[in-house]
């Protein structure tokens, strides 16, 4: 199951904490993509979305 959390710079940690609190799983965090301009806000305020903490992996390939 796809679990999710869209966090601003300001609310990440508490993004972490509620994720960990939640679903007592160890979280990812990954930058939000901006490729397609959709409006993402944070979970916790109105502020855009900077980081998603997930259990997913990101599909971005290193080296």
């Amino acid at each position: 199951m796809k679990k999710t959390i869209l966090s601003c710079d300001e609310h990440v940690e508490w993004a972490l904490d509620d994720f960990v609190d939640k679903y007592s799983e160890t979280p990812l965090l990954n930058k939000v993509e901006k490729t397609h301009n959709i409006s993402t806000t944070c979970e916790y305020c109105q502020n855009d979305a900077i980081y998603i903490v997930s259990n997913i992996d990101s599909p971005t390939k290193c080296g």
